[in-house]
């Protein structure tokens, strides 16, 4: 598929690099206004396993023992987004020995020493941004034990990043991007000796997206809900940063920060995870409940209220089922959504069921494309069709993007309180212009969290739908329009088919099976699957449980049941761990 790269992205990037030459040929601070403290969460072992030279970025382990971190391989515009952001710093500092200290000095002095000038791909004001918050709040680890020459030359491109990103944040797109642009920017002008005039304009320019770009649910264009943690997380370090600098908080960040705790509480699963949608994925452990923690206490949402970033969420006793119930993000918010719509997650106590596969990106092109179409997805399906399309690629950044189009143009979802459960109907028209038809669906959870009942149904509503019907029909020599409902179950879920055929019996690791059923009108099977999750080597195989048949008139109903056996009890205790890699994944090297 052919990339373009719009003149507009060509500029940006251009005056991206004016402006980093300009800024390096400056110098101006000197020093911490006071101590910085470390803000983000590492992980022990991953800092661990960079010491042993494994570099595992964007889905390629690259084993140098002794080496640098910038001799990571794989795709370019992957690995360096995640050098250059230097998230990786965070791992380095759990590990706080003083190998690692070395290691990290060593690192950051070859990134200056290589792109310092302004040269490379770390020069945007969002990976700038990242980067300032990571140097700044680790600035006692990397100064300790440092000449003074050594420790100049890091004030120096501290003050020379924190002045082209004071020229270039405005050339941020919204979203994530311009959060973590500002939060940096803030973050160096209450730190850094002589930027404290560049903080009030950023602080001003915060609380105005704060406004703008968090919505009165809590949430925002992508409809990413792990974005919408990273925001969260960015939020709470700059109101934190300029508290402690005995400044007034805006009223419009501590309003986001509010409302974005409720509608994060609704989209986490009964096993602490965040659902994955349109490119987010779980979440690492821990991260949703310490940043849900530094808001405070927030109030829950009910559950007779409506979507939350346009998502349902049905819950019961151990259950959690979340579902995609709103037109999918368009315009610059597409580059990294999913065709998902209908979709559902759903999660036993700390096992996820169901799940979508989930955002390849690390694995390159072909599994990115593949993990947002409708397939991959827990969802039905028209085969061959997705219920939105990928446009084009264009590249912006380096990065190949390629937008989400030909949305469905009405998307429907209610979430009701019933007697004995919780229902959502859901509906959307996204085979409506291909096919003529609508699919709707109807999940009920029952009061106990034991059983789901479900009912997708493909209907034409008006006589141009029953043309294009007819059309549809008619181009497969009357055969019947074939239809597809998968189940994509999570690699831990152990699934057989049983009773003849006619069910799918589906044993998680606590101990509980559930079942899973349907009235006849469809065939069953259990095919492979695969689960997409970054930081990993390759992807994990699962299964997929899929109810395939073909549309003869102009209404087919399906209708599937999914419960726990009756002999699983209503209490289990799971004690067996978590399983957090394959032994494929398993990253070799000594860590010592």
């Amino acid at each position: 598929m052919a990339e373009t790269v719009p003149w507009r992205a060509r500029n940006r990037a251009f005056m991206h690099r004016v402006h980093a030459r300009w800024a390096a040929r400056k110098a101006l601070a000197t020093g911490f206004v006071s101590q910085p403290e470390p803000r983000g969460i590492g992980h022990f072992a991953r800092g661990r396993q960079l010491l042993a030279g494994n570099f595992l970025f964007a889905g390629v382990l690259t084993t140098a023992p002794g080496g640098s971190i910038w001799q990571a391989l794989g795709d370019r515009a992957q690995v360096d987004f995640e050098l250059h952001g230097f998230g990786w710093l965070d791992d380095l500092a759990a590990v706080g020995d003083t190998r690692a200290r070395h290691a990290a000095q060593a690192w950051v002095g070859e990134w200056i020493d290589a792109f310092g000038a302004g040269h490379g791909p770390g020069w945007t004001p969002d990976l700038t941004g990242r980067r300032l918050i990571r140097w700044i709040s680790h600035g006692i680890f990397l100064l300790r034990g440092q000449d003074k020459a050594a420790q100049e030359r890091l004030f120096r491109s501290l003050a020379q990043q924190t002045l082209f990103l004071s020229r270039r944040w405005r050339a941020t797109g919204p979203g994530l991007a311009r959060f973590e642009a500002l939060a940096g920017l803030i973050y160096a002008g209450l730190s850094l000796q002589g930027m404290d005039r560049m903080t009030a304009p950023a602080i001003a320019a915060l609380a105005a997206d704060c406004a703008r770009q968090i919505g009165p649910d809590g949430g925002i264009p992508t409809r990413n809900p792990e974005e919408l943690l990273d925001i969260l997380t960015l939020l709470h370090w700059a109101r934190g940063a300029i508290a402690a600098s005995d400044r007034p908080v805006p009223p419009a960040l501590t309003a986001a920060i509010a409302r974005i705790g409720p509608t994060l509480r609704a989209l986490r699963h009964a096993d602490g995870g965040l659902a994955r949608f349109h490119g987010g994925g779980r979440g690492a452990d821990g991260r949703l409940d310490h940043a849900l923690s530094l808001g405070g206490p927030t109030p829950r949402r009910s559950v007779t209220d409506t979507l939350c970033m346009g998502f349902a969420r049905l819950s019961a006793g151990r259950t959690t089922l979340i579902a995609d119930a709103a037109r999918p993000p368009e315009g610059a918010a597409a580059a990294h959504a999913h065709a998902s719509t209908l979709a559902f997650e759903m999660t036993s106590g700390r096992r996820p069921l169901i799940v979508n596969c989930g955002s390849g990106v690390t694995f390159g092109a072909d599994w990115r494309r593949a993990g947002r179409a409708t397939p991959s997805h827990s969802t039905l399906g028209i085969g061959g069709y997705s219920s939105s399309r990928l446009a084009p690629a264009v590249t912006t950044g380096g990065i190949a993007q390629e937008l989400l189009v030909d949305l469905p143009d009405v998307v429907n979802g209610i979430v009701t309180h019933l007697d004995d459960g919780r229902r959502a109907e859901l509906s959307h028209d996204g085979f409506r212009p291909t096919h003529g038809l609508t699919h709707a669906r109807t999940l009920e959870l029952t009061l106990d969290g034991r059983g789901l009942s479900g009912e997708d149904l493909l209907t034409t509503l008006d006589v141009g739908d029953k043309a294009l019907f007819d059309a549809a029909f008619e181009a497969t020599f009357r055969q019947g329009v074939p239809y597809a409902i998968r189940f994509h179950l999570h690699p831990d879920v152990d699934a057989t088919v049983d009773l003849g055929g006619s069910a799918v019996s589906m044993a998680l690791q606590s101990g509980e099976i559930w079942v899973l059923r349907h009235d006849g009108h469809a065939d069953l099977t259990l095919e492979p699957s695969v689960y997409l999750e970054s930081g990993r080597l390759k992807p994990r195989a699962a299964r997929q449980v899929v109810l395939s048949g073909v549309a003869m008139a102009y209404a087919t109903r399906i209708r599937w049941s999914l419960a726990k056996a009756q002999d699983t009890p209503d209490v289990v205790r799971d004690l067996s761990p978590v399983r957090e890699a394959d032994d494929d994944d398993t990253v070799t090297g000594d860590p010592t």
